[in-house]
């Protein structure tokens, strides 16, 4: 009987870990399932290593690549290649955010009950937000220089322009090419730099929500400031300004002293309150979150305020907390794929009041020192970052937004190592978005 009874008590275990393989089997199946189908071994969707099924258009039904078994067929414009070739992908998959890459398994047709097999053989056509001219406008705007500029509708979340640079062919890119450092980094989402100046626009809010009687402060500046006998320095001596004159002339020393009644814990909440800490899932593409130190030593809280010290921002989570200012302290979650039926995440950043404020110094900001006539035809509000790099030249910002009842976008861009950002990133914003507006 206890020979039986330990045979049986064998058989059961045996059965229960069938049991439990089965269900790891099985819940491993629906969720890993499509990158097993898609695996590059596959080869009814794959020749020698690259995808031969399915189509990528951007928003306008412009093929932006055609995936057969002789070749992948890229747009016959190369300055289009060039420009979207970190939204497309490269038929070898460098480029891990490229859609060729992250949308595998939408372009082969996966589902769990027929894999990738489908009646035509040639896979599903896949249509990206993506403006190609407006990339194209940005590509060349850049001028060979590196950087990126993201541009999205604030009320749908989607991204109509992703570029960056350096960039490459994907026509005429063979393996073992020389690479260009950064070449298959999509700068746009897997990126952080320092964010000089543009930074001011979290402390900015932070003070609004935070200060009292900012109606009436003012800073007299000129042209430095001293916290415990170091510097802080700014490009000129601005004289007396008051709040908004603070930022219309991005004076670092008057920034200085706003940090420091805002103090750490605060500018902590807020970098983190706007998204500047946050992964973004972009249709199944995420970003990197940016990363921030505020300490309570007061120089560095001073230049950390100022958007200095050891700030690093994502470009495209910097766009997004612009676009959360336009749309009233709502942030809407950025998207790369077209869809019939418009789905969004929001997230409330900020109080609609506190918005309105940011708006109208941003307004100011190129009132006053971008001038409006550098900007034909676009009511924009914007902030411009010149962001030290230690022995090199500054990276060039310029962020905002334009309102726009057609086309309600925020935009960011960076020319890394371009100098001022009024300057260098401003002409390439605008060019952008005269071709978007206007097209």
């Amino acid at each position: 009987m206890k020979r039986l009874e330990k045979r049986a008590l064998i058989c059961l275990t045996f059965a229960a870990v069938l049991l439990l393989g089965l269900c790891i089997f099985v819940y491993r199946f629906f969720a890993y399932g499509d990158d097993w189908a898609t695996f590059y071994a596959n080869q009814s969707i794959y020749t020698e290593g690259r995808l031969c099924v399915g189509r990528i258009y951007d928003r306008n039904g412009t093929v932006l690549c055609d995936n057969t078994d002789e070749d992948s067929r890229y747009n016959e414009d190369y300055l289009i290649r060039e420009a979207t070739v970190h939204a497309v992908g490269d038929m070898d998959g460098n480029i891990s955010t490229g859609a060729l890459s992250a949308y595998a398994d939408k372009l082969v047709g996966y589902n769990v009950l027929t894999g990738t097999y489908s009646l035509t053989g040639k896979g599903n056509d896949l249509k990206l937000t993506i403006d190609a001219d407006a990339c194209k406008a940005a590509y060349q705007a850049l001028g060979g220089r590196n950087g990126c500029v993201g541009v999205y509708n604030y009320k749908t979340g989607e991204i109509v322009c992703m570029v960056s640079t350096p960039s490459f062919d994907p026509a005429t890119h063979e393996r073992g090419d020389d690479t260009v450092s950064g070449m298959y980094l999509n700068k746009f989402l897997s990126s952080k730099l320092p964010p000089g100046s543009i930074f001011k626009l979290v402390t900015t809010a932070a003070a609004i929500d935070n200060l009292d009687n900012l109606d009436s402060w003012s800073y007299t500046c000129v042209g430095k400031s001293y916290i415990n006998d170091e510097p802080i320095t700014c490009v000129q001596a601005h004289g007396t300004v008051d709040f908004y004159g603070a930022l219309a002339k991005s004076c670092n020393c008057a920034y200085a002293e706003l940090t420091q009644k805002i103090g750490p814990t605060l500018m902590k909440e807020y970098v983190e309150r706007l998204g500047l800490t946050r992964e973004y899932d972009i249709d199944g593409i995420g970003n990197i979150a940016g990363s921030f130190e505020f300490t309570d030593v007061p120089l560095n809280l001073s230049w950390a305020g100022i958007g200095q010290y050891q700030d690093m921002v994502n470009p495209c989570s910097m766009m997004v907390y612009m676009g959360a200012i336009a749309n009233k302290g709502v942030a809407v979650t950025p998207r790369l794929l077209m869809k019939t039926v418009s789905s969004k995440e929001t997230t409330e950043m900020l109080d609609e009041d506190t918005a309105e404020q940011l708006t109208d110094m941003m307004k100011n900001n190129v009132v006053e020192t971008y001038y409006e006539y550098n900007f034909p035809g676009l009511d924009i509000y914007a902030k411009s970052g010149t962001a030290e790099v230690e022995g090199r030249e500054p990276h060039a910002w310029f962020s905002g937004f334009i309102k726009n009842e057609k086309n309600p976008y925020a935009f960011i861009v960076c020319v890394e190592n371009g100098g001022y950002g009024s300057q260098v990133a401003a002409p390439v914003a605008n060019a952008v978005l005269q071709e978007i507006v206007n097209k």
